[in-house]
C-alpha cells in the first residue's frame, strides 16, 4: 500500500465529502478505487493525523475534525471571529431555553421516553421534542419495554456534528460540569455557558420566531454554526 497515494485519497475523500465521512466509507472507497486491500480505521486516523500536523506545521487556516462520527475539514477555532464577521446575519436562528433544556436532558439519559423527559422537567415536552425532531438534532431510536411501549428519542449525528463532539462519550460529565461552573472566574459567564452553542439551526424553519410555546414565552439564545 502506497503511503503517499493513501494519504491524498484520504485528504481527497474527505474533502470531497459533504458530510462528515467514516473511516469505513473511507476504506471501502480506496480498497474500490484501487482494488487493493481496505486500510484499516487506525491507518485511516494516522493518515488523518498526519495531515493535521503538516496543516498546524506549515499554519494552515483548517485542519481535520472527527465530528459525528466522521472525518470533515473545519476551519481553526481561533479564526472564528473573522467568519462570524462574515457570515452571522439577523436571519440567525434561536434556540429557545426549553430546546436547550429538553436537549440537555435527553442527551445525558438517551434513549429515553417523552414521558420521562417531561417527569424531569416538570412540564409538557411536545413542543420541544416537535422543534427538536424538525431541526434534526433528535430522531426516534426505538421502543421502549415498559406498558404501552412508549417511543424511545436520542440524540443524532447532526447533533454531534453541529456540537462538535466525535461520539457522545465526549460530553462532560456532571462532575466536569460542576467544576467548571464552581471556576470564580466563569460566575458571570454560566448562563452563557449554558445556553449558547455553536451552531447554526437550518434556515428553512421560517416562523420559529413567530410559534407560541406551549410553555409560554422564554428567553431565546442565539446559536452560531461551528464555523468551517
Amino acid at each position: 500500500m502506497n503511503d503517499s497515494i493513501l494519504q491524498a485519497a484520504i485528504e481527497a475523500l474527505i474533502f470531497a465529502a459533504e458530510e462528515p465521512i467514516s473511516a469505513k466509507i473511507i476504506c471501502q472507497s480506496y480498497s474500490e478505487a484501487t482494488g487493493g486491500d481496505e486500510p484499516t480505521p487506525e491507518e485511516v486516523a494516522n493518515v488523518v493525523e498526519s495531515i493535521n500536523q503538516q496543516l498546524d506545521d506549515t499554519g494552515r487556516a483548517y485542519r481535520i475534525e472527527l465530528w459525528g462520527g466522521g472525518y470533515q475539514f473545519a476551519t481553526r477555532k481561533d479564526l472564528a471571529p473573522y467568519l462570524k464577521a462574515l457570515f452571522v446575519t439577523d436571519r440567525q436562528r434561536k434556540l429557545s431555553r426549553t430546546l436547550m433544556e429538553s436537549l440537555a436532558i435527553l442527551a445525558y439519559r438517551q434513549p429515553t421516553t417523552k414521558a420521562e423527559l417531561e417527569f424531569v422537567r416538570g412540564v409538557d415536552c411536545d413542543y420541544a421534542l416537535r422543534k427538536l425532531l424538525e431541526y434534526g438534532l433528535i430522531d426516534v431510536v426505538g421502543r421502549s419495554e415498559k406498558v404501552g411501549r412508549p417511543l424511545l428519542y436520542g440524540t443524532t449525528d447532526r447533533f454531534l456534528e453541529l456540537f462538535g463532539l466525535g461520539t457522545l462519550s465526549d460530553l462532560p460529565n456532571l462532575r466536569e460540569l460542576e467544576s467548571i461552573l464552581d471556576d470564580p472566574a466563569f460566575q458571570k459567564e454560566k448562563a452563557r455557558m449554558l445556553m449558547t452553542t455553536a451552531v447554526q439551526l437550518p434556515l428553512q424553519i421560517e416562523q420559529e420566531e413567530q410559534e407560541q410555546e406551549s410553555e409560554g414565552p422564554e428567553e431565546e439564545t442565539d446559536v452560531q454554526e461551528e464555523e468551517r
